[in-house]
């Protein structure tokens, strides 16, 4: 039994100590910026309703919804679940914003953290 615990101890003393655990401090420090965004100023919630507003003047949502609609008529309404419709709607979603109301938004978010840098 003995022999048998001793295998124990060697083969845990040769794995490496497991990463101390990240902190709220240590992620603060590290990427303050959205957590601090949202908490203090609201402007957040400021920027999600410009992306929406700029996503709706483009078409971006239609165009979504025409998706999410066929995907939902090839499947069948009742064979299709919220879960679906992100995974197949997503990767398309994505890549058909267009360029400037991704620029857009960068811009807005680099203008409102340099006016609160320290």
């Amino acid at each position: 039994m003995s022999h048998s615990h001793e295998l124990v101890i060697k083969s845990s003393m040769s794995r490496p100590p497991p990463p101390p655990p990240t902190t709220n401090k240590d992620q603060q420090r590290q990427n303050p910026s959205l957590q601090e965004i949202n908490i203090k100023s609201g402007e957040k919630e400021r920027l999600k309703e410009l992306l929406r507003e700029r996503l709706l003047e483009c078409g971006w949502i239609d165009e979504m919804k025409a998706l999410c609609r066929a995907f939902t008529r090839k499947k069948g309404r009742n064979n299709v679940t919220v879960d679906d419709l992100v995974h197949v709607i997503s990767p398309k979603g994505r890549s058909s914003i267009p360029d400037s109301v991704k620029a857009e938004l960068l811009q807005r978010i680099r203008a409102f953290l340099a006016s609160t840098a320290d």
